[in-house]
C-alpha cells in the first residue's frame, strides 16, 4: 500500500480540484493507496469536505485534531497513523504535481529508500519567497553538519522504514526538513517544476517564515551560541586596549574632560550585544523549557475511516472512528 499524507489548514476550496487530479495518478500506479488527511483545526468547511469525500471512497481517512497545532505537528500525526509500505507527504494546493509521483514510485521500485522532490523551477513563489529561500538554505547549511538539500520540501517518498525511524525521535519542537535529513537511508532525486497555486492562499506570512527558519537553524546547530563567545572575546580584548591607551594617555598629556558621548554610545553598544546574546541564549532555553514538559506534539478528536491509533508513547488515542 501507498499511503499519501495531506496535512490540511484552512483548504476548502482546494480538496475538490486536489482529489480530481490525485487520483487517477494514484489509480494508475496499480498499487492499492489510502489518501489520509490531517485536519489541524481548520476554521472553514475543509473538514466538511474531505468528510464528504470520504463518504464516496473508502480509500479515503481523516484524522481531525483537537486544534492547529502547526503543519510539522499535522505531518507528524500523518506519518503515525499512515499505514503505507511507502508514505508521501503532499500539500492539497496543487504547486507540488500528482504527477511526480508516478516517478518516485518508479525509483522506490528501483530499491530507494527516500526519493525526495528537487524544485528545478521556483517562478510560481514570488521573489521574496525565492530569495529568503535561497539565503536560508545557505546559511544553515554553512553553519550546520547536517547539510539540507536546496529547493527540496517535504514531497518526498519515504519507505517504511523511513516512517520507522523517523517515528523514534522523541523530539517536540520538530523542524522535518531536518529531520528527513537526519535519517539518511539511500536516496533519489527527482527534479520537477512547481506550479502556482490552484486555489486558497498560503499560510505562511513572512513573520511565520522567518520564525520557520529560527527553528531549522537552532534546531540543528549550536554555532549561533559559539559566536557569542567569539564576540565576547573580541569585545573584552577591545576594551582592554582601549583601557591601556587612556592610562599611556593620561600618563603622557594629563587628565582631560571626559567624552560623555563617546562614552555614552559605547555603554549603549554594548548593552545592545548583550541583550542580543541573551536574545540567542533564550531560543535555546525555550527550546529546552518546551521540551522539558513532554507534552503531546498533537492531539486527536476523532478518525474517520479504519484506525491505527499511533504506538509511539505520548500521544492521545483517537477520541472517534
Amino acid at each position: 500500500m501507498i499511503s499519501i499524507i495531506c496535512p490540511l489548514y484552512n483548504e476548502e476550496d482546494a480538496v475538490g480540484a486536489f482529489l480530481e487530479c490525485l487520483i487517477p495518478v494514484m489509480e494508475s500506479i496499480g498499487e492499492s493507496f489510502e489518501i489520509l488527511f490531517v485536519n489541524d483545526g481548520s476554521d472553514d468547511r475543509t473538514l466538511e469536505r474531505v468528510l464528504a469525500a470520504q463518504q464516496d471512497d473508502a480509500r479515503i481517512r481523516v484524522v481531525d485534531l483537537s486544534r492547529n497545532f502547526g503543519k510539522e505537528a499535522a505531518l507528524t500525526a500523518g506519518l503515525d497513523f499512515a499505514r503505507g509500505d511507502a508514505v508521501i507527504p503532499i500539500d492539497v494546493d496543487l504547486q507540488d504535481p500528482p504527477s511526480v509521483i508516478l516517478e518516485f514510485v518508479r525509483k522506490w521500485r528501483e530499491g530507494f529508500k527516500m526519493v525526495v522532490g528537487k524544485r528545478s523551477d521556483r517562478q510560481a513563489d514570488s521573489w521574496p519567497k525565492r530569495v529568503s529561500a535561497a539565503w536560508f538554505y545557505r546559511i544553515h547549511n554553512r553553519i550546520s553538519d547536517l547539510q539540507i538539500p536546496e529547493d527540496v520540501g517535504d514531497f518526498r517518498l519515504m519507505d517504511r522504514c523511513v516512517v520507522d525511524a523517523l517515528r523514534q525521535f522523541p523530539e517536540r519542537r520538530r523542524f522535518m526538513k531536518g529531520l528527513f535529513e537526519l535519517v539518511g537511508f539511500d536516496t533519489a532525486v527527482v527534479a520537477y517544476a512547481r506550479d502556482p497555486r490552484r486555489a486558497g492562499r498560503s499560510k505562511f506570512s513572512g513573520w511565520k517564515l522567518w520564525n520557520f527558519a529560527l527553528e531549522g537553524i537552532t534546531s540543528f546547530s549550536t554555532v549561533p551560541l559559539r559566536i557569542w563567545t567569539y564576540i565576547g572575546l573580541l569585545m573584552s580584548s577591545a576594551a582592554f586596549m582601549y583601557a591601556a591607551f587612556i592610562v599611556v594617555k593620561t600618563l603622557i598629556l594629563g587628565i582631560d574632560v571626559p567624552g560623555y558621548a563617546s562614552l555614552l554610545t559605547i555603554m549603549l553598544m554594548i548593552g545592545g550585544l548583550q541583550l542580543a546574546g541573551l536574545g540567542v541564549i533564550g531560543e535555546y532555553i525555550g527550546r529546552l523549557y518546551v521540551e522539558s514538559k513532554q507534552r503531546p506534539i498533537y492531539l486527536v478528536k476523532a478518525v474517520f475511516g479504519a484506525a491505527r491509533p499511533p504506538a509511539t508513547a505520548g500521544e492521545a488515542p483517537s477520541a472517534g472512528d
